[in-house]
């Protein structure tokens, strides 16, 4: 997938609106996500062979805030196993560019990308259901009740992937992993001036949790087996498993 590189914020802005999928974001987003999430590539990679390791033949797999498709890809390139792949995004520019972007590859799978809002949309039974970064961008008073209905459609023996962005409770060690991701960002080419002003941008918009909420809500959901395979800074992303 070719990228556009991300300059939304290089430029001083007087008024910042809150952060959107919107069609300037879905331009760049390859570019931006690579250079804001410390070991993406790893992850989606992962993602992919997770994936086809908890595939059930004839269960469907999720991508549920699909975007451009970079995870939706990288399970369509690794399943061997008979089990249709489902994206859903509720940005008609994400979407436009998701199907562009899987047009580019011969990978094989069943894959349908659907405009809509994944806390609305019924879900069919899984084996596999992929939150990537995504679960953050919903209202906190809607979360627990999206991780009942990934339960409840997931089949025994399926997981949920679920990566997010998370705070710590301590203060200092919070604004330690926060300094070390900024610096990870100007290693990236990103100034402070750009840091600055998307972070105003997410505000409203992204609302982390602590990882200690992420396990307590996995748990009360009901899944059984819960752990981190992944974690950078303040970043992570975890397999829940349902027995």
């Amino acid at each position: 997938m070719m990228r556009n590189n991300d300059n939304l914020f290089s430029q001083p802005i007087t008024d910042i609106s809150d952060f959107s999928f919107d069609q300037n974001v879905a331009q760049v987003f390859p570019d931006m996500i690579n250079r804001s999430i410390p070991g993406y590539p790893l992850m989606i990679d992962n993602i992919g062979y997770l994936s086809e390791q908890y595939a059930q033949d004839n269960s469907a797999i999720y991508d549920l805030g699909c975007a451009t498709g970079i995870a939706t890809l990288s399970i369509a390139k690794q399943l061997t196993k008979k089990c249709p792949i489902i994206g859903i995004d509720n940005s008609a520019s994400m979407v436009e560019k998701c199907t562009q972007h899987l047009a580019q590859y011969n990978h094989g799978a069943d894959v349908t990308i659907c405009l809509d809002d994944i806390t609305l949309t019924e879900l069919v039974p899984a084996s596999v259901i992929v939150m990537n970064f995504t679960l953050q961008f919903l209202a906190p008073n809607q979360r627990k009740c999206m991780l009942e209905k990934i339960y409840e459609a997931l089949l025994p023996g399926g997981i949920l992937i679920l990566s997010e962005k998370f705070k710590e409770e301590d203060t200092f060690t919070n604004n330690a992993l926060i300094d070390l991701h900024h610096h990870f960002k100007k290693n990236n080419g990103y100034s402070d001036l750009e840091i600055s002003q998307k972070r105003t941008a997410l505000e409203n918009v992204m609302k982390t949790d602590s990882m200690a909420t992420h396990y307590q809500r996995l748990s009360a959901t009901g899944f059984s087996h819960i752990t981190t395979w992944f974690s950078c800074f303040n970043f992570m992303s975890l397999i829940a498993y349902k027995e």
